[in-house]
């Protein structure tokens, strides 16, 4: 099942959504606020599905927080939702913080 972004903001919107202590470490460590996470899921666009993970369907989300863009994986769990990571994408692994640079 793929990640629905129509879903996500159903959830948010009813303040169903759990930051993962990863989460919270990597907002702290790279200044990344709540209220990004929230503009990031509300604001954003889905660019990457993980629909096989467990033990719910995961997505990587974009958007940019005050003229800075950020990624945001989630989760859509049954009735919540995980913000499992978040991260400032970088320029050598990103082209336009959106599609994936060949890794070689």
């Amino acid at each position: 099942m793929r990640v629905n972004h129509s879903k996500l903001k159903e959830l948010l919107s009813e303040d169903a959504f759990i930051i993962s202590n990863h989460a919270r470490r990597r907002m702290f460590q790279r200044n990344i606020s709540t209220e990004d996470i929230v503009e990031v899921i509300i604001q954003g666009q889905i660019i990457e599905d993980y629909p096989d993970d467990e033990p719910c369907p995961s997505a990587l989300l974009f958007a940019y927080c005050e003229d800075k863009p950020c990624h945001v994986v989630v989760a859509e769990c049954e009735d919540h939702i995980r913000i499992i990571t978040v991260y400032v994408p970088e320029n050598d692994k990103w082209i336009d913080h959106i599609f994936r640079r060949d890794q070689k």
